[in-house]
């Protein structure tokens, strides 16, 4: 017992630590920087690259809520379009995840997430959340799961995952819905007592994303629920989680 208190002791603390400032590396792709004016070319050739139909034009434009962050759209925009390493791009409001030619990160993340009235003071202390994987590709599953690691520690602000929707606050949505799973996501959400909050996390789980257009798909929950937190991704990295919920939570 005394060695392995020794042991722990050397370890010291292995979390990162200040999930705040926390920087990712260069070649993450994040929020993208957009200037419409260095493309000379047609516009609705450089749309039709895109998988999930997140360009828009006029003004060009990327919805993070469709996009899987490939980076075939800055390869053919000829410096048009950048994705940058910042990686806090979650939203509380779902057009706010379109971003246009021009828009700063700064300016994005000044808006990106308001706390509903009241929401700081229920579950601003704790928070615990149940994941339901609506038919996801795991991808996302895996960086919730690496949220709780030694590295992330987002336990230690009080963020859990629970094994049961009766003991949760909210339930985090990953994957695009598919038909078979629909009523089990209706169930998790109807099994947490009020007030409670819902994520949806990814691409798929927030648009559909490359699976937006198939038959076996069941959708209809997003449409009938109020969706508080979007957290675009393919997968989101563990810090774009952790930060959008301590945002949304004020927990700073």
């Amino acid at each position: 017992m005394l060695e392995l208190l020794r042991l722990r002791k050397r370890h010291g603390s292995q979390a990162i630590p200040d999930i705040v400032k926390a920087e990712l590396m260069e070649t993450h792709r994040g929020f993208p920087e957009i200037n419409e004016s260095r493309f000379s070319g047609n516009l609705d050739e450089l749309t039709a690259i895109c998988p999930t139909g997140a360009i828009g034009t006029r003004p060009l434009s990327i919805d993070m809520g469709k996009c899987i962050f490939c980076g075939e759209c800055e390869i053919q925009s000829a410096g048009a379009i950048r994705f940058t390493n910042r990686h806090k791009t979650a939203s509380t409001r779902r057009d706010d995840l379109v971003v246009p030619s021009g828009l700063a990160y700064e300016e994005f993340g000044a808006k990106a997430i308001e706390a509903a009235g009241g929401i700081r003071k229920i579950l601003g202390r704790s928070l615990k959340l149940r994941q339901v994987s609506a038919g996801g590709c795991n991808g996302c599953e895996m960086e919730l799961n690496a949220c709780s690691n030694v590295n992330f520690d987002m336990g230690r602000f009080g963020i859990d995952f629970v094994a049961s929707p009766r003991h949760a606050d909210g339930i985090v949505i990953t994957g695009p819905i598919t038909g078979n799973m629909a009523p089990a996501l209706s169930d998790a959400y109807k099994s947490v007592s009020d007030p409670k909050i819902v994520v949806a996390v990814g691409a798929c789980a927030i648009s559909g994303g490359v699976f937006a257009e198939s038959k076996h798909l069941n959708r209809t929950f997003v449409g009938e629920v109020q969706v508080d937190l979007f957290v675009p991704g393919c997968p989101p990295h563990p810090l774009t989680f952790i930060n959008a919920i301590l945002d949304f939570l004020k927990r700073r």
